[in-house]
């Protein structure tokens, strides 16, 4: 597996904390798996940019997915296909679920499109 660390930039880490009160959720790793979901049902792939390490939050991969971290790696190795990256390259697979976790967690923070755990599910029924 390509993943074993997670660790947020600083300014997810304040997305997080404001998501975190408006909606409920109290664990970040939740948080993080509904933002990684609403990024892979994008079109489009994230833009390639450096995204710094920066931040005193960090969580396993297993922290992260859960009982289901083996279907969210899935899902990753999926869209790394449709997207052209190379599933062999663990660099490179762990960097496109970064670009695709800071992604979702920045559309999640957008001012006012959380702003409780409904919001959340009509996402997730938009997507459909």
């Amino acid at each position: 597996m390509a993943i074993k660390q997670i660790r947020l930039a600083s300014q997810a880490k304040d997305q997080l904390v404001r998501l975190k009160s408006r909606s409920e959720i109290p664990q970040w790793n939740i948080l993080c798996r509904w933002a990684f979901c609403i990024s892979i049902a994008e079109e489009t792939p994230p833009t390639p940019v450096d995204i710094p390490a920066d931040s005193n939050v960090e969580m396993t991969w297993h922290v992260f997915g859960g009982e289901y971290h083996e279907l969210y790696f899935a899902l990753l190795r999926e869209r790394c296909i449709l997207d052209g990256i190379d599933i062999h390259d663990d660099a490179a697979v762990n960097r496109q679920f970064r670009l695709h976790l800071h992604r979702g967690i920045g559309y999640m923070a957008t001012p006012n499109r959380i702003r409780s755990t409904a919001d959340l599910v009509g996402i997730a029924l938009e997507s459909k």
